[in-house]
């Protein structure tokens, strides 16, 4: 009997045997699903992926205004489909190790201030152009220019200057950061011809799919791009990202099988969804934080007293419980936690404390009500953690106003512009990195607008601080500024909880972001 069903689900891995019919023989011959399943999944892995057909994933976290200039990239859907078409000098992998992309190999001096990245030959962009050192070089002179309005700007400060020497991309830094690799992983600094001088939004870039669909807010399609340099990488004829703002709708589509995955499952249907049949639920916990942010620099937010009456008026471990429903862990108004290399683990944890948050707010002087602007794409669950912390601030006598915000312009009308949000942050790769992208002055999406010169400077001290337990040290007197001083509040780091339908193989669990690190397009395929 084993023998005939190894042979069978060897078919099914092939493509020669359906998935149905091999249950059916499975149950006939007396064999539970589960280990009839597990056999197929062996077969599978064995034979392989499976090449063509057309990959599609519903997503939460597109709207109309989005555009395919990746300095632009605020939400998941441009990032995801982003990382489909277009490439970078190096990403980072499942495990937080740098991965090459468009450069085969990096190499630093030894005071890591001049840092050397290998263009690989044989790259090509979807125009059927080499891929040049120059339009590296063009790439990093865009995204440090503050005109660009990019979400790399931030990153791109420490750079003295970017040359082209031969095959190779030469980046000579201000001070040393044992770090650049990571900052060169930004999601944002995707090569483009000329670096997008031209045309930034035509969306040619060097991924392993070309854009042949943009629909901003509706959908968008790719074509695998047959010159790509990296046969592993790729699998499906086509991607197609449906854009579905809705969760009920988006758990609908994978049902109804018209996706193939979708990302952003609510924590409190988890359970339900572990017993769909077919369905699967893909967690990974890493740097991703739900959070409320206030603008430092607005009036009446640019009053510490009223920071920290928001603060203590937060109960981290509800929003934990009753909007993760337990899958992630509780914040500590720092971007960061255990997850991030060099974290102190000893900062004492910020509680919910009605009688401070009081004092606090006495001594702000502030009367009247706060306003807060929420919506459903600013994270899962996000409206009903709202009214949870205006029940929690109501305990130390703050009135707090919620306005529902409508999901599609959020990221463009309230994001970043409204003092006082709900959002979320993917989190980055180190500590540089995620505070550099949100924390430092001159960085663009310092969207607490946090302005700190002391902080600054440390900031900078750390990047070239290689003795590493002065570089802890450092990154622990910056997370108590930021926690005692800063517009953020951080009740939560949350699991990434993303789900696939049947026959979906390749998936990695990547904590770097959602749906296998934004890569699962381009890493999954179906077996049947």
């Amino acid at each position: 009997m084993s023998d005939e069903l190894s042979y069978l689900s060897h078919r099914v891995a092939l493509g020669k045997l359906s998935r149905r019919d091999f249950l059916g023989r499975a149950a006939a011959l007396g064999v539970a699903s589960t280990f009839a399943n597990g056999l197929i999944a062996s077969a599978v892995r064995a034979a392989g992926p499976v090449r063509g057909g057309t990959l599609k994933a519903g997503m939460q976290g597109g709207a109309s205004t989005d555009s395919l200039d990746p300095a632009t990239w605020q939400s998941q859907v441009p990032a995801t489909f982003g990382w489909q078409w277009g490439e970078g000098l190096v990403t980072v992998g499942p495990t937080g190790d740098i991965v090459p992309k468009v450069a085969e190999e990096v190499n630093a001096s030894k005071d890591a201030k001049v840092w050397t990245f290998k263009i690989r030959k044989g790259v090509t962009f979807h125009n059927g152009k080499d891929v040049t050192p120059a339009d590296v070089v063009a790439t990093m002179e865009r995204h440090s220019d503050a005109n660009s309005k990019s979400g790399a700007l931030g990153l791109m400060g420490s750079i003295e200057s970017v040359k082209a020497d031969g095959g190779d991309v030469v980046i000579t830094l201000k001070e040393g950061n044992a770090d650049l690799p990571y900052l060169m992983a930004d999601y944002h600094l995707m090569i483009q011809p000329n670096g997008g001088k031209d045309n930034p939004t035509e969306g040619i870039g060097c991924g392993p799919y070309k854009v042949v669909t943009n629909e901003p807010g509706v959908r968008l399609v790719g074509e695998k791009y047959d010159g790509y340099w990296n046969p592993d990488f790729g699998f499906a004829g086509t991607i197609e990202i449906l854009v579905i703002n809705d969760a009920t709708a988006r758990m609908a589509a994978l049902q109804s099988g018209q996706v193939n995955m979708i990302n952003r499952v609510e924590p409190k249907i988890v359970d339900l969804v572990k017993r769909l049949p077919g369905v699967t639920i893909r967690s990974a916990s890493g740097r991703g934080h739900y959070v409320f942010i206030a603008h430092c620099n607005t009036a009446p937010f640019d009053n510490n007293d009223l920071r920290l009456a928001l603060k203590y008026a937060m109960d981290r471990e509800e929003m934990v419980q009753k909007i993760l429903m337990g899958y992630g862990s509780v914040g500590n108004d720092i971007p960061i936690n255990k997850a991030y290399p060099l974290f102190s683990d000893d900062i004492e944890q910020r509680a919910f404390d009605p009688d401070k948050a009081a004092f606090h707010y006495k001594k702000s002087g502030h009367s009247g009500s706060v306003l807060l602007r929420t919506s459903d794409v600013a994270f899962p669950g996000a409206v009903d953690a709202a009214q949870l912390y205006q029940q929690s601030c109501a305990k130390a006598g703050i009135t707090l106003d919620i306005k529902r915000e409508p999901g599609d312009g959020y990221w463009s009308e309230v994001w970043n512009k409204q003092p006082f949000s709900t959002s979320y942050w993917g989190g980055r790769p180190t500590q540089d990195q995620m505070y550099s992208t949100a924390y430092y002055s001159k960085s663009d999406w310092n969207d607490t607008r946090f302005f700190n010169e002391k902080f600054d400077k440390m900031l900078i001290e750390a990047r070239s601080e290689l003795d590493q337990a002065k570089r802890k040290a450092i990154y622990r007197d910056m997370a108590l500024i930021v926690r005692d001083e800063g517009g953020l509040i951080c009740p939560m780091f949350n699991d990434y909880l993303d789900a696939t339908g049947p026959n979906v193989e390749g998936w990695v669990d990547d904590p770097n972001f959602e749906l296998s690190g934004g890569y699962a397009l381009s890493r999954c395929w179906v077996s049947a």
